[in-house]
């Protein structure tokens, strides 16, 4: 399978790396574009053997697939100018409140059209990626969104209407995480550590605990109650955190997240 980069900034980029690390295509089927001609640059040299592109034109013309990874003000403009170069190839973009409604008639109905929410974990092949499948999109396309995006961590189909809430949730989520590890830190340090000891201790801290509730098939409840003694040190903190209101507060800064992904696309 051919694909085309439009865009290799650092998601672009990532993408591209998943693909190429997983075996999801050959260096030599790949070709890019950017209009950051260094993003370019610095594609070709980290990874021998991809092809960059005179255009995006060019990118619609010689590929079968294509990542549209731009910013949401430049999807209307790229693929006026570059969709009615090709017919009926399968066009994915990740560019954050640009529906399904608007990419299909944006590139005039002549594609099979996916659009899919990913995160920054990403960056280090940890994403949480979900997607949504336009009118023409087929199962087949749907197994190859969770391929390709399987590369930089995992990736589910969802129905469009529910990506507002993947925004709040897993889009925004690593930002309440941060602030979590940053907060995890913070006590720690009280206590006496040292704040490099303390940050490092947090955020493996997170990265064990996320891993626990994705490989032991558990819910987190029953992760939670097998290290909670009773009259122990882990439910004096529970107590704390509960009299405190974190739950509540997550609860309410996924719905808020939520709103305003709603209030943006309009």
């Amino acid at each position: 399978m051919r694909l085309g980069f439009i865009g290799v900034g650092k998601m672009g980029a990532a993408l591209l790396g998943g693909a190429l690390r997983t075996h999801f295509c050959r260096a030599e089927d790949v070709l890019v574009h950017d209009v950051h001609t260094p993003s370019v640059q610095a594609a070709l040299e980290r990874w021998t053997g991809i092809r960059g592109a005179e255009s995006n034109r060019a990118i619609f013309t010689e590929s079968d697939l294509i990542l549209l990874c731009v910013k949401p003000q430049d999807v209307r403009a790229t693929l006026a100018e570059a969709s009615s170069g090709a017919e009926d190839r399968l066009l994915i973009s990740i560019a954050a409140g640009i529906s399904l409604d608007q990419l299909e008639a944006w590139s005039e109905n002549r594609h099979r059209v996916v659009r899919v929410m990913p995160n920054t974990p990403a960056l280090v092949g940890q994403g949480a990626s979900a997607f949504a499948l336009g009118l023409r999109a087929t199962e087949a396309d749907s197994g190859t969104v969770t391929a390709l995006f399987g590369g930089i961590g995992v990736a589910a189909k969802v129905k469009e209407e529910q990506l507002d809430a993947v925004t709040g949730l897993s889009g925004s989520g690593p930002a309440y995480i941060y602030t979590v590890i940053e907060a995890l830190a913070d006590g720690g340090v009280r206590e006496g550590l040292p704040r490099a000891l303390a940050l490092q201790l947090a955020a493996q801290t997170v990265a064990g605990a996320a891993a626990m509730v994705l490989q032991s098939d558990e819910h987190p409840a029953v992760l939670r109650d097998q290290v909670t003694s009773p009259g122990g040190t882990t439910i004096a903190g529970l107590a704390k955190l509960e009299e405190k209101g974190l739950r509540s507060a997550l609860i309410e800064a996924v719905r808020a997240a939520t709103q305003r992904s709603k209030e943006l696309r309009g």
